[in-house]
């Protein structure tokens, strides 16, 4: 299992992270892993699997 940090996350899908955390907050987005005080992170393959999500939702509406 690999994590993802914030700033990975933020490349990887191309959102702020106010807009990560809005979309964790209504439950359309994996949820963050508390790894400390001030640390969090995502789990890679959870992330990849609402991208993929998104992708598969584009390809359907053609």
């Amino acid at each position: 299992m690999k994590l993802l940090s914030k700033r990975q996350v933020r490349e990887l899908v191309l959102y702020s992270p106010q807009h990560i955390a809005r979309l964790e907050a209504a439950g359309q987005f994996p949820k963050r892993v508390k790894l400390g005080n001030c640390r969090v992170g995502w789990i890679e393959s959870e992330v990849l699997e609402w991208l993929q999500e998104k992708i598969d939702a584009r390809n359907q509406q053609s």
